[in-house]
């Protein structure tokens, strides 16, 4: 009797065979939420990508005062300077990440996330600074992108963000 192996790779079952890449690559955002993770976001970005853009969201400052307007515009800039529609970025992803520093301020992945849903986006956090952080350090990052996050990785080496994306086929 010949094995389930051997059986799959004869001559009869070979026009079952699919000779083609197993999938397309996927189309992903990569978000700097703060000054820190902006330089290695920058630095990722020089890098040989699929179908990966970069943005930065450091500038965010928050939700406006009470009563105030708000725009989805003027804090979300590709790595040139130029504005960028958060909305627009979104629905032309099927992937977004986003790379935070433990110790400094996430508020933008609230709004990021948000879009994500609302898009049915996958959304990863990536935190940098992870084995030079304290657990207190990490627990308050955590506590900002656990929300808006589906996966959240902490990275113990910068360069761990670039493997992270490889696998993630961006």
């Amino acid at each position: 009797m010949q094995s389930e192996s051997a059986r799959m790779s004869s001559a009869a079952e070979a026009k079952f065979r699919i000779d083609r890449p197993n999938s397309q690559p996927r189309a992903v955002k990569v978000i700097a939420l703060d000054p820190p993770s902006e330089r290695v976001v920058k630095q990722l970005a020089l890098q040989s990508w699929q179908r990966a853009s970069f943005l930065t969201a450091s500038t965010f400052s928050g939700a406006p005062r009470r009563g105030g307007p708000f725009s989805m515009g003027g804090w979300l800039n590709d790595l040139a300077g130029r504005t960028k529609d958060l909305v627009n970025e979104v629905s032309s992803a099927d992937l977004v990440v986003m790379v935070a520093t433990a110790g400094e301020n996430a508020a933008a992945a609230a709004l990021i996330g948000e879009a994500c849903a609302v898009k049915r986006v996958m959304t990863t956090a990536l935190v940098l600074g992870g084995a030079k952080s304290s657990d207190e350090t990490l627990s308050k990052m955590l506590a900002q992108l656990r929300p808006h996050a589906m996966m959240l990785v902490i990275s113990s080496a910068d360069e761990y963000i670039n493997d992270m994306l490889t696998a993630l086929r961006a």
